[in-house]
């Protein structure tokens, strides 16, 4: 236990409130919101502005649940620690694996989605696998230099993407309450073209799987909490706006979009927050949501490379990962866990370009759900956690979910109502089963684990 502590200790609390505040609202903020709204919308219709109040009070429970946790046990690698702490060893190391393999296949999605659009917008001329390259490169250096480096890029990443939402929602509130020239009041789009749900109840809450992946990365402000210099501050103010956060970046302007937008509309569906601001006469419409669009792709790589990399470093202390995954820098940075994740990373694109209909989408499918998976032992990991502290802790007890324990009752029956809904769903069944295969590959690995550090130390003598 010393030898945890003196290791975390090393770890540079150079992260500041402002980054902090910043790296909890980016969270929130994906690319997904701004590229992936329009084909939610159009497979719930203007009902979607529900999936996502759904898909959000989910997380909006779980980060209250995390917020309990980590103000009581601020810790490298937040939830996995919780998870070992609750519910066992093997609750840690599944929980920190899967967490960790999620974010290495996202740092290689978002560089190749970076590398697209960058591509399409400005460099026709260049290759896209050296954009994905460069992408990487400038990341990683970012990530590897200092947390405060990780945390000024996330900062100003973070700021781009909510004033970009803050002004979308400012502008379209004035459209559509006919405060913008030549606009009247009109909320005709939410019934005219099918009705509010045209495809009925049951594609409301089938799009709630989709979105509560949307969501994932809410939680990476509990993992920066270690490396905070006010830590349990931090976080309570996080998980406290939670709420605000995402009835305002997600709710309100998804249902500005398809109040503007004919939600049957295609063609305006492919980028509906550029076809809603051509709507308004916005001059550059498409420039500035590619600039925006890029900058979320640059925030995920950023905060996917640095929160693999701690949990990595989590993994290591815990016993779960190898020991040297522990070396610091002189500057309190986990490098050779952070060059793993990038390892991982360039393989990951070489291998979507190599063969992206095979090995890539095998990848990509097999984190599908895991999201999903992690959040339930979150919520596990609460409830169990939560009758300790009030047992032997209570002042601890700063920051507490609300209704204990029937709220994270019905954030688990939630989370397992979205995954039973999978398997009766086509489309995301392949993503369920092969996500279900990632856990018990990692539950097997956790079985063989006595056995295979006896061979490792019968070889080393």
């Amino acid at each position: 236990m010393q030898k945890q502590r003196t290791q975390e200790e090393f770890l540079h609390r150079g992260l500041r409130m402002r980054h902090m505040t910043m790296i909890s609202l980016g969270g929130v903020i994906g690319a997904g919101l701004f590229v992936g709204s329009g084909a939610v919308i159009q497979s719930a219709g203007p009902a979607a502005v529900l999936s996502y109040a759904i898909a959000g009070v989910l997380v909006i429970l779980i980060m209250r649940m995390l917020g309990e946790m980590a103000v009581a046990h601020p810790s490298v690698g937040s939830f996995a620690e919780y998870g070992r702490i609750a519910v066992g060893n093997w609750a840690g190391f599944l929980i920190g694996w899967l967490y960790w393999y999620f974010w290495v296949i996202v740092v290689a999605v978002e560089a190749t989605a970076g590398a697209l659009t960058l591509h399409n917008w400005l460099l026709p001329q260049v290759p896209l696998w050296l954009l994905s390259l460069i992408l990487l490169v400038l990341l990683t250096l970012t990530n590897v230099f200092s947390v405060r480096m990780y945390g000024e890029f996330e900062y100003w990443f973070a700021s781009i993407k909510v004033g970009a939402i803050v002004a979308f929602i400012l502008l379209g509130s004035l459209y559509v309450l006919g405060l913008w020239p030549r606009a009247t009041l009109n909320f005709s789009n939410l019934t005219a073209h099918g009705g509010w749900s045209p495809f009925g109840i049951l594609a409301l809450f089938a799009s709630v799987t989709t979105l509560i992946f949307s969501f994932f990365g809410s939680e990476i402000v509990t993992i920066a909490a270690a490396e905070s210099a006010e830590p349990s501050r931090a976080v309570a103010r996080a998980t406290n706006s939670v709420v605000w956060r995402v009835l305002v970046f997600y709710v309100l302007s998804i249902f500005l979009v398809v109040t503007i937008l004919p939600w049957n509309d295609s063609k305006a569906m492919v980028s509906p927050f550029v076809s809603a601001l051509k709507v308004l006469g916005i001059p550059g419409a498409a420039t500035i949501m590619n600039l925006v669009v890029v900058t979320a792709v640059l925030s995920c790589l950023n905060s996917g490379l640095y929160t693999a990399s701690r949990m990595l470093f989590a993994l290591a202390r815990q016993g779960n990962a190898p020991r040297r995954l522990l070396k610091l820098n002189r500057r309190g940075v986990p490098v050779l866990a952070i060059l793993t994740c990038t390892v991982v990373g360039y393989l990951s694109v070489i291998m979507d370009y190599v063969s992206p209909q095979h090995v890539f989408m095998f990848l990509l499918n097999s984190s599908g759900a895991v999201g999903l998976f992690i959040y339930l032992l979150i919520a596990v990991s609460e409830l169990r956690m939560r009758r300790q502290l009030e047992r032997e802790a209570p002042e601890q007890l700063q920051v507490r979910m609300w209704a204990y324990p029937y709220l994270t009752y019905v954030c688990i029956l939630g989370m397992l109502a979205v995954i039973v809904s999978m398997a009766f769903n086509p489309a995301d069944r392949s993503q369920l089963v092969l996500s279900l295969v990632s856990v018990v590959v990692l539950l097997v690995l956790y079985a063989l684990k006595p056995w295979l550090s006896r061979q490792r130390e019968t070889t080393a003598q």
